[in-house]
């Protein structure tokens, strides 16, 4: 199956870029469809990582005898796959971008080595994109609801009926080449235990003593092991709205997995139906993972947070200054009780512009006091529409 991706890459860049992305989400996909022409350097083969790790200037060398032979199109970008892999790399890509004008694509599923290395990133001068998981906007008339709840957002697994081996080798493969082989932890089984730790918690209030307690590690440890889950794009946290509170607030952070398929596999919830409480779990990661792709890729500079009383009322999703609350609800019937968090905050925020509840009902409808419920299929479309 052929998938167009909605991240759409310059076809001719007049500017150097890094395309970020979990494992396996089809960054090289992406990049061979629209620089088919383009130089290619993949540093998963082990030659070729070998050689420019060993001697990371060979690659300007060879780039220079290109352009000195006249074989090298510098109207091309020149892309280089895994670069997170040999970072030194990165001093030689900045040297030849000042020095010949070339634009280069880097791409690579974690900027940990990067960030802590002596690569800088280019000094500012490289644009960011990143490659997030399927959207249900990719997917068209083939998106499934409870397909992609169960198997989550990678393509291979989406697409593959064997998709929960495949999530096993997924995780173990992760913990192999980006946590072991890197060396980022002094215990792989157990990082492997906070991982499932946390798959507990995906879409919840992280408390870090908790974590602590359960895994039989320090606090520092799963502070760190956290930045270890940012750092490889395994997950992000969503903060915590503050503004001008009335009310006492929860401001401690959540945190999502990037794929909710791994989330069913760490935390053991087997297969998935319609009117459980883990399918609720499940489309509220769903919901933030179209927001998050959305906001990636048509770069709308959306600020998301969540909102939450200390009494336990909360809004799922607030973005911006209070100019769209969501709620989230895998029912397909609505009742006051569901409405309660969208009720107080406007009573806490009363500028706040829009109110919506993203719900399995059949048809939409807006209440006596402005909040509109609908269903997931019209959030989509008004999502990616620019009309949310």
């Amino acid at each position: 199956m052929n998938i167009e991706r909605a991240l759409k890459l310059p076809k001719k860049p007049d500017q150097s870029f890094f395309l970020w992305g979990p494992r396996k989400t089809g960054k090289s996909t992406l990049l061979k469809s629209t620089y088919q022409e383009a130089k290619f350097i993949d540093l998963l083969e082990t030659d070729t990582y070998i050689k420019y790790l060993n001697e990371p200037w060979q690659l300007r060398k060879e780039i220079e005898y290109e352009l000195e032979k006249g074989t090298l199109n510098k109207k091309l970008p020149i892309v280089i796959d895994e670069v997170q892999r040999v970072p030194f790399l990165l001093d030689e890509v900045h040297l030849m971008i000042e020095k010949h004008r070339l634009f280069f694509v880097l791409c690579g599923s974690s900027a940990r080595k990067v960030k802590r290395g002596r690569a800088n990133l280019l000094g500012g001068r490289a644009l960011r994109y990143e490659l997030c998981g399927l959207s249900a906007i990719e997917l068209k008339e083939d998106f499934s609801l409870e397909q992609i709840l169960n198997r989550g957002y990678i393509p291979k697994h989406y697409l593959n009926n064997n998709y929960k081996k495949q999530i096993k080798s997924y995780i173990a493969d992760y913990l192999k080449e980006e946590i072991a082989a890197e060396a980022l932890v002094r215990s792989i089984p157990l990082f492997s235990n906070f991982l499932s730790a946390v798959s507990l918690s995906d879409g919840e209030i992280i408390n870090l003593s908790n974590i602590a307690s359960d895994c039989g590690i320090a606090v520092n440890t799963v502070k760190a092991h956290f930045e270890i889950l940012e750092d490889t794009l395994l997950g992000s946290f969503l903060p915590a709205f503050r503004k001008r509170p009335k009310r006492r607030i929860i401001q401690s952070p959540k945190f999502y997995f990037f794929d909710v398929g791994l989330v069913n596999h760490l935390a053991k919830r087997g297969d998935l139906q319609a009117g459980s409480e883990l399918f609720g779990k499940a489309f509220e990661n769903w919901v933030f993972h179209e927001l998050k792709t959305y906001n990636s890729y048509n770069d709308p500079n959306w600020d998301i947070t969540y909102w939450r009383l200390s009494t336990g009322v909360e809004v799922d999703f607030v973005i911006n200054d209070m100019e769209i609350a969501i709620e989230v609800k895998a029912k397909e019937k609505i009742t006051n009780n569901d409405l309660k968090g969208l009720r107080e905050l406007k009573r806490e925020h009363s500028k706040i512009k829009k109110r919506l509840v993203v719900s399995l009902v059949k048809n939409n409808s807006l209440t006596e006091d402005k909040i509109e419920i609908i269903n997931f299929s019209t959030f989509i479309k008004r999502l990616w529409s620019h009309s949310l």
